[in-house]
Order: structure tokens, then sequence, then C-alpha cells
């Protein structure tokens, strides 16, 4: 049988008697018990004290099997332990010499299972295991699977198709969690895509296993690296700018010199990984990413190439533009124009190095974009402006009302804002920031003067997943304002549902934030929005199954006669009863 051959696999090339041997004997012999015998004393433990001890064994009913198989088990466990033991002892040339040799006896028994665990131990040991013995190992898949990482790193550095098979669905994996957490049905303003410390993220299964699987070889580092940029290239899915980040930031949390020192992204990284933690840029960290941008020495601009994957990690995006939002604010109350501060610069020419990652590597020309004049002269002054009209509004509301009643709150948006969002990506970036933050700030005047500029921006930004993803948890904020007709109007008509239609995506970040806050719409709005997003036959499972969760929760709200009479009781609070809003 097949697994007998396994199980003595390699001893008759040691010269050791097996199953096999015995079968031949007992065939071939006049008296079997006397062969037996003389097989057992041939091939037992040579131990005189033995002699006497195995009958006593035999009266206590104890099989010689178990006898031999304790016997092997310990010093198989005794052998392991001593090969630990030379992989740390003497001169280092002597104790891989002697590694070698018992490996060159013992390798042809590595099929053997009972013997294989000391035979992969003995490689597990080896810097440098023979190529011969490699090869081997790589043909067999079950030798293969059975193999230290550390052996599995020799193979796969001469091996790129093998290692990239391995890392592939480790990457599908990376990408489909952070899908998950932007899609997520848990909506809230406090938690978010970009709420987990950067440590903490590095602490995720597919960081943690490649990180095991690099070790400290430079070669597959730098093949992982090449994987992401191949595949950020291929697909422009910026999640795999933030693994490359996140897999230096993981070495370096390792100590891990031997790549650090040679990754020329290392202290730009994890400068910017502190600036990540506490989501803001401040004077001393953007003077020392100002230093390492300037020092891009001439014949060195193709690290820009890497820079630019670094800034385009949408946790370093998100702190660039909430840095930049910041900064303008601060400008307002100091009467100074963007153009005259230094630091707000740095952060555009980071954003602009960040957003031109893709056409960098693709074209292959490492240069920095030239940004554009009228992005620092026009629009981030339009941007304050808008600041200035929301304080003028607030100091306005304030005065005592004359005969002419209170003023309006504008209404109109320059028609240079909704061109800039249009044509300029970075200016885009920033918009879309700024709209984020007067949503968090419950400033829904704001908010329904800009909204319209949202339906064309540049390459659809504003019905990105990360975007819509941080304004249905902002919106939350002003779920009060779902009572009223016109609000609802506004954000679904005007905004969400020109796009549901072409965007699958846009579909499905609406029916989560109608999953959260439909209590709150007006009955009527209701009705005619479920109408609207009703799933079309090109609808994919994940649409469906959220319109359904939708329509389950709006038929368990519909209710009976009895109920409209009867308060709810106070001990099982419905979750479904929307709460009077609070004024």
């Amino acid at each position: 049988a097949p697994g007998q051959a396994e199980m003595y696999a390699g001893l008759q090339e040691l010269g050791v008697a097996n199953g096999e041997d015995l079968k031949e004997t007992l065939t071939n012999c006049t008296e079997p018990l006397k062969a037996i015998e003389q097989f057992q004393t041939e091939n037992g433990v040579l131990l005189p004290s033995l002699q006497y001890a195995l009958p006593f064994l035999d009266l206590h009913g104890t099989p010689r099997l178990e006898f031999h198989q304790s016997v092997f088990d310990e010093l198989r466990e005794k052998l392991l332990e001593r090969v630990s033991a030379i992989a740390l002892e003497g001169k280092v040339e002597e104790r891989y010499k002697k590694l070698e040799d018992l490996l060159e006896k013992s390798f042809s028994l590595v099929k053997m299972p009972s013997i294989q665990p000391v035979v992969m131990c003995v490689m597990k040991h080896l810097p440098k295991v023979p190529e011969k013995k490699l090869k081997l190992v790589m043909a067999d898949k079950d030798l293969y699977k059975a193999c230290a990482v550390e052996v599995k790193r020799q193979i796969w550095q001469d091996n790129q198709a093998l290692f990239g098979d391995e890392v592939s669905p480790l990457l599908k994996q990376y990408i489909l969690e952070k899908e998950n957490i932007l899609f997520s049905n848990d909506i809230s303003f406090l938690q978010n895509f970009f709420s987990p410390s950067p440590k903490t993220r590095r602490q995720g299964e597919v960081v943690q296993k490649l990180t095991q699987m690099i070790g400290k070889n430079v070669k597959l580092y730098d093949m992982v690296l090449q994987f992401l940029r191949t595949l950020f290239l291929r697909t422009r899915n910026v999640h795999y700018c933030t693994l490359r980040a996140e897999l230096l930031m993981s070495l370096h949390d390792l100590e891990i010199s031997d790549i650090c020192t040679v990754d020329p992204c290392h202290k730009f990284t994890w400068c910017l990984d502190a600036c990540i933690r506490e989501k803001f840029v401040d004077n001393k960290r953007a003077r020392e990413l100002q230093g390492f941008l300037d020092g891009v020495k001439k014949g060195q601009e193709q690290v820009l190439g890497d820079l630019s994957m670094i800034l385009c990690d949408p946790f370093a995006i998100n702190t660039l533009a909430l840095s930049t939002i910041r900064h303008l604010q601060d400008l307002v109350g100091q009467d100074t124009l963007p153009r005259e501060s230094p630091d707000l610069l740095l952060l555009l020419r980071m954003l602009s190095l960040g957003q031109g990652a893709w056409d960098m590597i693709d074209s292959q020309v490492f240069k920095e974009p030239k940004m554009e004049a009228e992005l620092i002269t026009r629009f981030l002054p339009l941007l304050m402006s808008f600041v200035v009209d929301d304080h003028t509004f607030t100091v306005d509301q304030k005065l005592p009302s004359e005969e002419k009643g209170p003023i309006p709150y504008p209404s109109t948006i320059p028609e240079a804002f909704t061109k800039f969002l249009q044509e300029n990506r970075i200016a885009c970036e920033i918009g879309l920031y700024y709209i984020l933050h007067i949503t968090k700030q419950r400033n829904k005047n704001a908010f329904l003067r800009l909204l319209p500029a949202l339906v064309e921006t540049f390459s659809d930004l504003a019905f990105s997943d990360i975007f819509l993803h941080l304004l249905t948890g902002n919106l939350t904020l002003l779920s009060d304002e779902f009572a009223l007709e016109e609000f609802c109007t506004s954000l679904f008509d005007g905004f969400f549902l020109t796009a549901c239609s072409r965007k699958e995506n846009v579909h499905r970040h609406v029916l989560r934030l109608l999953l959260h806050l439909h209590h709150k719409v007006a009955p009527a709005k209701l009705e005619s929005l479920q109408k609207a997003l009703e799933p079309t036959k090109q609808s994919g499972e994940a649409v469906k199954e959220l319109y359904n969760q939708l329509s389950e929760k709006l038929e368990l709200r519909k209710p009976s006669p009895a109920e409209v009479t009867e308060a709810p009781s106070m001990e099982l609070p419905l979750p479904t009863v929307p709460t009077p809003a609070s004024r």
C-alpha cells in the first residue's frame, strides 16, 4: 500500500531493514518464529540491559510497538533539541558544517512521516540549504507544504512566480477587508474607515503574514513592492499604497534594519506615520518631510515614485487634507492669504505628489507635478470666503433685527468653485474635505449651498467609496433634517440619485444610509425613495441584499391600528420608534 511505502521511505538507502525486508524474510523461510526473533535482535534497540526488561513488559501486556514508539518519540525530541542547540553553538562555519552533514545523512528519510520533523528542523536552521535539496522539496507538493517559512524563503527568492502564488490570495484578502469596512452597515461619525491607528492596522492578519514571509530577506521585500506597484498600476486601487506603507512600518516595528536601511522611503514614511497617528501635520514634522523631499538628489529621482505611492495612501491623503482645512481656517483668523503660508504650500505639494502617483509610475517620468498657481491664488481664497460667509451669517443672526428682516444665507455658488471641482484634482480633493468638514459641524446651510457642485467632479471623486463612506457617517449628525422635504430632495434627488443608476457603489451607499436613518425620513419621501432605489436586473447581490434589508425594516415599521394608540413599553424601547427632534 502507498501508505506503508511512505512510512518506510528512504530506510533501504541507509541500509536499515524495513517492513518489506521482513515480508521477504518470512516468505522465504522455513521457521517463521525463529526468523522473527532474529529480525528483532538485529533491528531492535541494542542495549544489553533491555534483554531482561522487555519480557517484563510482555508480562504487563505492553505491546512491543508501544515501547519502541515511546523510545522513538523520546529520541526524536532529544534530537530536535540537539539540532536547535547546534544551530547556536560554536563558530559559524563549524555549526553549519555539522548541520549540513546531518542533512546529508538524513535527507533520504524526508518523506518518512516520523523522521520528517527532524529533517525539516535541520533545513530550517541552515541559512543556505543546498540547491539540489531545495529543488527536491519544491518539486514535491507535500514536502513544500511541510517545510518551515525559513526554507520557503530560500525557495521563493529564486522563484518569483511561486512566491506570487503565495502572496496573491493575501493581497486579494487585504483589498476585500478594506472594501468591507467602507461598505459596513455600521454608520457613525465617531467610528469610520480612518479611525484605527496605524499601529493597530499593522496588526492585521495580512500585514503580519507578509511580514513573516519576508523575514529579513530584501529580495522578497522588493518582490512584494513590485507586486504592489504592478497591481496599483493595473487597478488604480489606492489600498495597495496603504499596504506599501503598512508593510514597511511593520518591519520598522520589528527593527528589521536589513530592510529598513535599504528602503529609501523609510524615514519619510516613519515621519508621515506619526502625522497620520495624530491626524495632523505639525510644523516640526512638516519641516522634516520637506527636508526629505528637497533632499532627493539628481540621479535618484526614481525614489519620487515610491514616495508618491506612500503619499497616495488614503490615510496620508486624509491627514494632509484635514491639515489643509485646518490651516485655511487659521489663515482666515490671521487675515493671511494662502500664498503667504509655507506650511500650507508644503501640504499642497505633498497632496499633489500623492495624487500624481499613478501617472508618475505609469509614465516612469520621476519629477514632482507642477502646482497650478490658480489653485493657490483663486481656489483656496474662494474656500476661505465660504468660511467668512459663515462667520458673517452667524454674527448677522445675533444682531437685533430691524424692519428689513433677517439676511438670508447665501445660496449661490461661485461658478469658479464648480469649475475647479470639475477640472483640478487637488482642488476637488480639498473641496470635498471642506464639505465633510461643514457636515461634521452640522452646518446645514453651507452643506445645501455647496452640494450641487458635487454632481460633476474631477474623475467622479464625489462618488468614490471613501468620500461617500465619510459623508454618510457625517450625515448622521444632521439626522433631524431628514424629516424636511427640501433637505431630502437636495440630498437624494439632487445628488445621490443622479449617479445611482450608473454607479453601483453609490446605490449601495444610499441604501446603507437609509438603513440607518429611515425612521427620520418623512413617510411620503421614504416611499418615493424606495421606488427609486429598487434594484434592476443588472444590480449586484450586495445591492439586492441591502434593498431587501431596508424593505423588511420598512415593513416592520408600518403600525397596526392597535399600536397607534398604545404607548411603547418603557422596558423594551423599540429602536425603530423615531426619537423626538432635540431642539
